[in-house]
């Protein structure tokens, strides 16, 4: 059973309405601030972590500022989520740029701010050619196909339009490793607002051993995965949060069997929650103007 508090009380709204005539939407930063660290927490045991807060779950750029302030990067999809990135103070590394059908403005701006390019269709290294030259480093966004299960908010996999199947990721890397790509990612998307902390756990160890496999057919090494997003949130009263002790643990687990005693180099992980950091502590105030 979850049950939700406001962090603000009427008489304190009343003096901001006064201010923000209503409707409008005011965000509670501690609560933010807590959410942001609690996920950090859940991976101090993974030296490098990243969370790379998608925007595209809240595009303001005070959120965005008090992400950058906790030390995450940013997740970004357009041309306009970039933009907003680069004013807030983000660039290089702390960008991860995934888009689907993108228009050349969009990667020639990823490329021109050092984001990490993060492609989800192999005929994307053409585009990537067609705009600027070879990334130093490149990212492939994995589509497990009916692997795995996805759930009702993103869809069955296999119906999904986004990521490369499993036969490509091998094509993909060897392509880029013969265009003089020098370090690896790989990325995934399997579920949104997902409650089961197993998932995280089954979706890491899906992403650790394909990292082993195309770590040993390939020849190359990777540097970091993203696990993606998608760590939901109660909306309703009987639904219970997702228990980050679990999930850390569980990929720990992953990481320790399929990477470290694989005796494979260390890497980095990263997500790209949004909603599991905004989303519990937004609230829309309005004003009631007539009663019927």
């Amino acid at each position: 059973m979850t049950t939700k508090s406001i962090p603000f009380t009427s008489e304190q709204l009343e003096q901001i309405i006064k201010k923000f005539p209503t409707p409008f939407h005011i965000y509670d930063e501690s609560g933010m601030r807590k959410s942001c660290r609690e996920l950090n927490h859940t991976f101090d045991w993974s030296p490098g972590f990243k969370e790379y807060y998608a925007v595209k779950a809240l595009p303001n750029p005070s959120i965005l500022a008090l992400v950058h302030s906790e030390g995450f990067g940013v997740d970004c999809s357009s041309l306009a989520e970039l933009v907003l990135a680069e004013r807030v103070g983000f660039k290089g590394n702390d960008i991860m740029f995934t888009a689907n059908d993108m228009p050349k403005e969009d990667m020639v701006k990823a490329l021109e701010l050092g984001a990490i390019i993060n492609l989800d269709d192999i005929s994307h290294i053409e585009f990537i050619e067609e705009c600027d030259k070879m990334p130093d480093l490149l990212c492939f966004r994995y589509n497990p196909g009916a692997a795995r299960e996805g759930n009702a908010i993103i869809g069955k996999p296999e119906e999904a339009k986004y990521g490369l199947t499993y036969d490509q990721m091998f094509e993909a890397y060897r392509i880029a490793k013969s265009k003089g790509v020098k370090h690896f990612g790989l990325h995934t998307m399997v579920a949104s607002n997902e409650l089961n902390a197993q998932y995280f756990v089954d979706t890491a160890r899906m992403v650790f051993e394909l990292v082993a496999k195309i770590s040993n057919e390939v020849g190359i090494t990777f540097d970091f995965v993203n696990l993606g997003g998608g760590i939901g949130i109660p909306y309703k009263p009987d639904q219970s949060v997702v228990d980050l002790q679990h999930v850390g643990n569980g990929i720990k687990q992953m990481y320790q069997q399929y990477i470290l005693d694989a005796a494979l180099p260390a890497l980095k992980i990263a997500m790209e929650c949004g909603r599991f950091i905004t989303g519990p502590h937004g609230y829309l105030v309005s004003t009631v103007l007539h009663m019927k």
